[in-house]
């Protein structure tokens, strides 16, 4: 995916999580999966604008598991 894609992907998943947040608690798990793959094209999303900063080729980045990206912050 090119950096256009991936934000396309981004508004698509926030759009999904909105309309989720609009019904309850009911989809928590679908919830909890889109948090992940947005975070997950977030962090690509990064990967490939810092490859490209540094004069490298930004489709060498690749998208690291949910685990990963989740672990970020603990």
């Amino acid at each position: 995916m090119d950096d256009k894609q991936i934000a396309a992907r981004i508004g698509d998943l926030i759009a999904e999580e909105h309309e989720l947040e609009r019904g309850g608690d009911a989809d928590t798990v679908r919830r909890r999966e889109l948090e992940v793959e947005l975070d997950q094209c977030w962090d690509l999303l990064r990967q490939r604008r810092a490859r490209r900063t540094a004069g490298e080729n930004p489709d060498d980045a690749e998208a690291r598991p949910g685990n990963v990206v989740e672990g970020y912050l603990q």
